[in-house]
């Protein structure tokens, strides 16, 4: 390269360096200042920033540069992101909440209102046919109708079957299990997603399959209570719905005898939740204020005996006998009437186990009357194979709550003696005149529809009676 040539590229080269650096100068200024607009919209509230882009004196009315207003919209959009976004987000929660609440307010009136006045029967005839039955049929009708549109169960998640989300449909006990599936399907119309908008909340573990993994064999019942305790920490730590109202909204379901037994796993659930529960003791601290009493309904390979299904038939059985019973000698009860009455009277017949070549169902169906004294507690299946039978139940019991008796009236299809009666119970049937038998027999009958489990459910029969059981439970409750 000559001298010449030399100077032509180092004169080229200054020249192409100043370019790059002025350019450098300009890139710098642009993003200096697209920073200094950043640190504004942090450090200082709206109105400052805008006062700060308008001239000296204050003309506020001017047109200023696209950069200034799309700097202050970004403002506006981050600051109310910053502030209002998580409070939109719990005023929308609580707005949630407080329909709820409200919704039940409308309902508690509606009812109230249909409870004292003298509506025509017409309304409700066709729901409720036979007014006889019922304690308050309006009250009934209008309270169905507002848990039929409000109505909202949340079911927790957490869990795994056999012991949680599954039940029994196939016992002794099948109404536990058959109520969770039926909950648990996402096609029943009271099952919410969520949480907020639920009225009450299901604890779906089953107390019979807690019994049969955790007890049955290790003849210890303290896994029952551990497993109920853990689960509530569990949903208490996930959910914030537990200890907002200390277990109160929420409900346990249990047909196994040690019901109770599981729920006093936490103290709040023993004495605050909802527990719908078969053995339902008034003297072991059910309280039908807020539990509810779950009907036993045996239903071994998962449907009622043929023998017991409603058949003209049956409705036609001839009933040769007053009065029967057949069962194991359990409890204090038992041993009374087996003592008085086993194998004494012809008219009335009484085992303690009945011969294996007798059928029991034969029995019921032959029989116008079938005791149906406690055991060891006081749920009996034998109290709904009564009424499917067509035979008229008498109770024989102590601090037993009947299943669905706030709007029952049960002594228009059953008869209730007191156990100091027993030795009297012969005299006591047959001073029941024949109409009145008709009349309890025809009640009884219709009665049938609300201790029936269905697939689907019904309206109006055991899954919505459940149900319509804890509704009323919640209606109690006033949550602040």
């Amino acid at each position: 390269m000559d001298k010449h040539q030399y100077t032509r590229f180092c004169f080229l080269s200054i020249c192409i360096g100043s370019i790059a650096l002025v350019f450098a100068i300009s890139r710098c200024s642009i993003s200096l200042f697209d920073y200094s607009l950043q640190k504004l919209e942090f450090s200082f509230s709206e109105s400052e920033l805008r006062r700060s882009f308008y001239n000296a004196g204050g003309d506020e009315n001017r047109v200023v540069d696209s950069r200034d207003v799309v700097s202050q919209q970004i403002l506006y959009v981050r600051s109310s992101n910053a502030t209002s976004k998580p409070e939109k987000k719990n005023k929308k929660k609580l707005n949630r909440r407080r329909m709820v609440e409200v919704g039940l307010t409308k309902a508690r009136a509606s009812i109230r209102e249909a409870a004292s006045s003298n509506r025509n029967a017409t309304l409700f005839s066709v729901d409720l046919p036979n007014t006889q039955v019922y304690r308050n049929p309006s009250a009934l009708f209008q309270s169905y109708l507002e848990m039929e549109k409000r109505f909202k169960v949340y079911v927790y998640e957490e869990g795994e079957p056999p012991l949680v989300h599954d039940g029994p449909c196939k016992s002794v006990y099948a109404v536990e299990g058959r109520f969770i599936m039926e909950m648990e399907k996402s096609r029943t119309k009271f099952r919410t997603y969520d949480p907020d908008q639920a009225h009450v909340y299901l604890l779906p573990f089953s107390v019979t399959l807690l019994v049969k993994y955790l007890y049955e064999g290790n003849s210890d019942a303290g896994p029952l209570r551990t497993f109920a305790s853990d689960y509530i920490r569990l949903i208490s730590s996930n959910h914030p719905f537990w200890n907002r109202t200390s277990g109160a909204d929420h409900f346990m379901l249990a047909c196994h005898d040690w019901g109770p037994l599981t729920s006093k796993a936490n103290e709040d659930l023993f004495k605050k939740s909802i527990r719908v529960m078969c053995n339902a003791n008034s003297s072991e601290g059910f309280n039908p204020a807020k539990d509810a009493t779950l009907p036993e309904i045996s239903l071994f390979g998962g449907e009622v005996d043929r023998k017991l299904r409603l058949t003209k038939t049956l409705m036609a059985s001839p009933r040769p006998h007053l009065a029967f019973f057949a069962g194991g000698v359990h409890g204090p009860i038992r041993p009374i009437l087996l003592d008085h009455w086993k194998q004494r009277d012809p008219d009335m017949p009484v085992f303690e186990y009945l011969p294996k070549h007798l059928n029991y169902y034969d029995f019921m169906r032959s029989s116008k009357f079938c005791f149906c004294p406690s055991g060891y507690e006081v749920a009996s299946p034998r109290l709904i194979e009564a009424i499917y039978s067509e035979c008229i139940p008498v109770i024989l019991s102590v601090n037993f709550v009947l299943p669905f008796s706030d709007i029952l009236r049960w002594e228009t299809f059953s008869v209730q003696v007191d156990v100091s009666e027993i030795p009297r119970l012969k005299e006591i049937l047959m001073s029941i005149s024949d109409e009145k038998y008709e009349s309890l027999k025809r009640n009884l009958r219709y009665v049938r529809r609300h201790f029936e489990l269905n697939d689907p459910p019904k309206r109006y029969d055991a899954f919505h009676m459940i149900l319509h059981s804890i509704w009323l439970r919640r209606l109690n409750m006033r949550l602040t």
